[in-house]
């Protein structure tokens, strides 16, 4: 059997920073034979996706090495239309490969490039509706959805047009729980149906029981933590500089009745919830049942009704910072320094140095950051928002996307560190593992609060996670 997918020696550098890319990798990935493709983050992978579907060299630029094929084709030499018959990618930013104005006509552009006739393209925008559980939202401008929504919607425009093979970049990122257990049962049929398959992702433990699966890591790592901060939780270094000044007393923000809209959607109705300081606080919940919309309420960002105030002065609104689902909407300079720093005229080089160390980003000062994967611009994200010190605290939103294991740790520790502050922490996520590791969990339902209270408490709630639709994997405690 010949390989579907081939890299030979295939290396990778971005023109604007030298040394960023992939270095020298070789490859195979055989239909029916999933290959599961690890790695920390920032090692390459996205990078190898890009030279794995032809992306590289037709449309990111710079100087590759070796020699990369699929279904036998050379993808140097083969027009970029071609490739694309033979291999699907889905981003690692679904938002990124959004082109349509509607849901469904989002999965037909990609049918209607095939020249496929009317009644096969209805077909399959039927069936892909179904299988994907999306048919309410056909109508729905994706830019609208939530980041787990866009996702399953990108994941389902490639399914739709049945290539050979499928290159994945985290597709399970930003899914629920329940979410990514279908999906990945739609990720077998495919293998059994005789399909190449390659996958990066850091969640891997959802990928265990897929058939006949191969596991090749890639160990290249430009931006190795501190010693401080690659051990367990609790290693963070003391000798740091501190997180922002601690609150003179214990804060409480609270939530009354708030209603809110996205366009002509009711996502949030009649939400009651008090959020304190001094702990970080994980929100989860269903994709689309509105823990973005909260946050962007929470931030500013977002009309509503209802009550948001302190609850020591009435009538005053929260100043909380916010760590975008998409960090590409804050990233604007040349480098990481220049972002971090960005309009701050006596900056605090103390604290700037710890929030390089505390989130491993000490090696890219000088990097552009739209070169960046996806985890590391999280992580700059969450250090430009810090460097303002926001006086009642900072929201996240998915900062686990793109994090490998350590990362996740470090990033904890940095939360932890900032929450010991007395300030506000809260962070919207589908990762039960990094949910686990808060102090406070909340589950959000459609109608309020479900469940409340520390993590190993709500974990144990069945009957909520039920009621939710939501799976607890096995390996969450």
């Amino acid at each position: 059997m010949h390989p579907y997918f081939q890299l030979n020696e295939i290396s990778f550098t971005y023109p604007q920073a030298g040394w960023r890319g992939l270095p020298a990798v070789s490859l195979e990935a055989f239909p029916a034979e999933p290959l599961l493709l690890s790695g920390p983050s920032g090692s390459g992978k996205s990078t190898l996706a890009r030279c794995l579907t032809g992306l590289i060299p037709h449309l990111y630029h710079g100087e590759m090495r070796g020699h990369a094929c699929v279904d036998g084709l050379p993808t140097a030499e083969t027009p970029l239309w071609q490739l694309s018959q033979r291999a699907g990618l889905v981003f690692q930013n679904p938002a990124a490969q959004m082109l349509a104005p509607t849901v469904a006509e989002e999965i037909l552009f990609g049918l209607e490039n095939l020249g496929l006739e009317r009644s096969e393209m209805q077909r399959r925008l039927d069936e892909t509706l179904e299988r994907f559980n999306l048919g309410a939202l056909r109508a729905r401008a994706p830019r609208t959805l939530s980041g787990g929504e866009q996702q399953k919607l990108a994941l389902a425009a490639i399914l739709a047009r049945q290539p050979h093979g499928l290159v994945l970049d985290e597709p399970l990122s930003m899914l629920d729980s329940t979410s990514t257990l279908d999906f990945v049962d739609l990720l077998g049929e495919q293998i059994v149906a005789g399909r190449a398959m390659v996958i990066c992702e850091h969640r891997h433990e959802y990928l265990a029981h897929l058939p006949r699966l191969r596991q090749v890591s890639l160990s290249h790592d430009p931006g190795q933590l501190p010693e401080a901060a690659t051990g367990a939780p609790g290693t963070l270094s003391p000798e740091m500089p501190p997180a922002p000044a601690s609150q003179k007393d214990p804060l409480q923000l609270k939530l009354r009745r708030l209603n809110a809209r996205r366009g002509s959607t009711q996502v949030l109705s009649g939400l009651d919830l008090d959020l304190y300081g001094g702990q970080v606080t994980a929100l989860v919940g269903p994709n689309g049942v509105g823990k973005t919309t909260l946050l962007r309420l929470l931030a500013g960002f977002q009309p509503y009704d209802g009550a948001l105030e302190l609850a020591d002065e009435p009538g005053r609104k929260p100043a909380l910072g916010m760590v975008f689902q998409n960090p590409d909407l804050q990233l604007f300079n040349a480098s990481v320094r220049h972002e971090i720093l960005h309009r701050l005229t006596d900056p605090d080089m103390g604290y700037y140095a710890w929030l390089l160390h505390a989130l491993g980003l000490h090696a890219y000062e000088d990097t552009p950051p739209l070169l960046l994967s996806e985890g590391e611009k999280r992580r700059l994200a969450l250090a430009m928002v810090l460097i303002h010190r926001p006086e009642h605290g900072i929201l996240l939103d998915e900062p686990s996307l793109g994090q490998d294991a350590r990362h996740k740790y470090t990033l904890i520790h940095a939360l932890r560190a900032v929450a010991a502050s007395g300030v506000i922490v809260l962070m919207a996520t589908h990762d039960l593992e990094l949910a686990a590791q808060a102090d406070r969990l909340l589950l959000l339902s459609r109608r309020g609060i479900l469940a409340d209270g520390p993590p190993a408490q709500v974990l144990a709630d069945s009957g909520a996670w039920h009621e939710l639709g939501l799976a607890i994997p096995e390996w969450v405690h």
